[in-house]
């Protein structure tokens, strides 16, 4: 279907009520957060990538059968300062920002050393964290911005460097049980080294009632691991997490920190300082959450590039964790608006192709397995962890399906053994059987329609991992036709209800949903 991705979109911040198309189970109850960019064009100058736009958040509240939307612009400060120049005056990840030419000396030599040091956009238009009991809206700098959550009001600006030395942060965080949260974020050249810090943000407790601040004013260090290479950490968009382990893939897919710092003045954007080496190998770093300790062992794989982890779970002496994977990255220049406004935008020859990969790894070494042989067990997976050395292993990862991107599955078995996966407008069935897994996959499908990433939602008590309701927000171009939010089925991805919205959906990144 044709989308413009370009177009701005409005904001209605006015609660109104959806028409509903079908039964809303009873047991439904709560709010459904959506985030993306929304504004690409600010008076005559534009966005170069899709991913720079202007926040627009979404809402969308289950209540009795009923569905209420809005939406509402972020008022980052980034929005603030680019809606009083009537220009683009603060730099995204693919656009550079220049001032406007009638401004004096002073104001472009103050504006060059901002770049040279770069203060990174508040623009949080990728996700929504839960730290304590407070929700924002993230991108990967060191800013968030506290949200309401009914409303969609903007509240407050935080920063991560307050708290923890991180210039950059996941926007895939982690729960458990508790409601702690747990994150993954770059330290960049703090006291001469460059490191990834994993953190927790304890959940909300008694004693923090009535006390002002943040959540991320408790914070808690629980391992910094040293990047391969000073001046040029890995790139990260998420991480994966099991009862007793964190898996961080440190990608060959680099920022290049001296090169950004010279961006500004050799007229490119930040985001060609992102280099991809596929010469180097891929390094997997196991971090025992209850010692803070990364495991001994050393895990590699062949050079790839990954967003979106599924999930992982343990099973007989191994980690087992999923992935969406990528030969190369492409995939952001895809998003590049130029190319977004080219049919043949999807041409597998242009762009690598998203493939869904398992891999396994031996926690502890069996010194009786020589050099060469495979140190993974487990009957049902066809990866493998071969020995190079003592203490060394080679990964090569299972591929279960081809084609799909943005993975959920049901929350409550995160970090557990899962069945299912809901991969764009699919759901993935992981079936057992005696000699590996195989997947299975049935599809959503409409003409004109464009859905939104899945999320799962498991029925109160329910009797099955997959007996719940996968909701996507689903852009609607039939003519006459508007939008609307799609509930599915969890367990046979069968049409449930659908709710038209009296306004235009744009497309987004992420959801979150929160059970009333």
């Amino acid at each position: 279907m044709s989308v413009d991705f370009s177009k701005n979109a409005t904001e209605s911040p006015e609660p109104c009520k959806a028409e509903i198309k079908g039964n809303i189970p009873s047991w439904l109850q709560g709010m459904l957060l959506r985030n993306g960019p929304g504004i690409f064009t600010v008076g005559d100058t534009n966005y170069n990538h899709w991913f720079d736009g202007m926040a627009l958040m979404h809402s969308f509240t289950f209540k009795d059968g009923e569905i209420i939307h809005r939406s509402r612009f972020l008022r980052s400060d980034t929005y603030k300062a680019n809606m009083e120049a009537n220009r683009i005056v603060v730099s995204e990840m693919g656009t550079m920002a220049y001032p406007d030419p009638s401004k004096n000396f002073i104001f472009k030599a103050i504006t060059f050393l901002n770049h040279t040091m770069p203060d990174f956009t508040d623009n949080g238009a990728s996700n929504f964290i839960k730290y304590g009991n407070d929700y924002y809206a993230t991108s990967e700098t060191n800013y968030i911005s506290k949200i309401d959550p009914v409303t969609l009001e903007t509240l407050e600006k935080v920063d991560y460097l307050k708290y923890l030395p991180v210039n950059l942060a996941s926007c895939h965080p982690h729960y458990d049980k508790e409601g702690n949260a747990y994150n993954i974020g770059t330290s960049i050249a703090t006291k001469g080294k460059t490191k990834y810090v994993l953190f927790k943000v304890p959940a909300a407790s008694d004693k923090d009632k009535g006390k002002k601040g943040p959540a991320l004013k408790n914070v808690e260090v629980i391992c910094s691991v040293p990047c391969r290479s000073l001046l040029m950490p890995s790139y990260y968009h998420s991480f994966g997490i099991t009862d007793n382990y964190i898996i961080f893939v440190e990608m060959p897919f680099k920022l290049d920190i001296l090169k950004m710092a010279t961006a500004y003045m050799r007229g490119v954007s930040w985001a060609s300082c992102l280099k991809f080496c596929p010469e180097e190998n891929t390094l997997i770093h196991l971090v025992d959450r209850k010692t803070g300790k990364e495991v001994e062992t050393k895990y590699y794989t062949g050079a790839m590039v990954l967003y979106h982890h599924v999930n992982a779970f343990e099973d007989d002496g191994h980690v087992v964790f999923d992935v969406i994977a990528y030969t190369d990255n492409s995939l952001y220049d895809m998003f590049y608006l130029s190319n977004l406004r080219e049919k043949s935008q999807f041409d597998e020859k242009r762009f690598s192709k998203p493939t869904y990969k398992r891999f396994a790894l031996p926690i502890h070494a069996d010194k009786g397995v020589p050099v060469g042989g495979n140190m993974v067990k487990l009957k049902y997976t066809t990866a493998s962890a071969v020995k190079e050395k003592e203490g060394k292993f080679m990964c090569q990862a299972e591929v279960l399906c081809e084609g799909l991107e943005l993975p959920r599955i049901n929350y409550d078995i995160n970090g557990k053994r899962h069945q299912f996966a809901y991969i764009g407008f699919a759901k993935c069935f992981l079936v057992p059987v005696p000699i590996k897994v195989q997947s299975k996959m049935v599809y959503w499908d409409e003409d004109k329609c464009l859905p939104s990433e899945p999320v799962f939602v498991p029925r109160p008590n329910g009797e099955s991992e997959d007996d719940g309701v996968v909701l996507t927000s689903v852009i609607n171009s039939n003519p006459g036709q508007s939008s609307f939010i799609l509930i599915l089925d969890g367990k046979t991805f069968k049409e449930v209800a659908r709710a038209y919205v009296n306004t235009e959906l744009n497309k987004d990144m992420h959801g979150f949903f929160i059970p009333h």
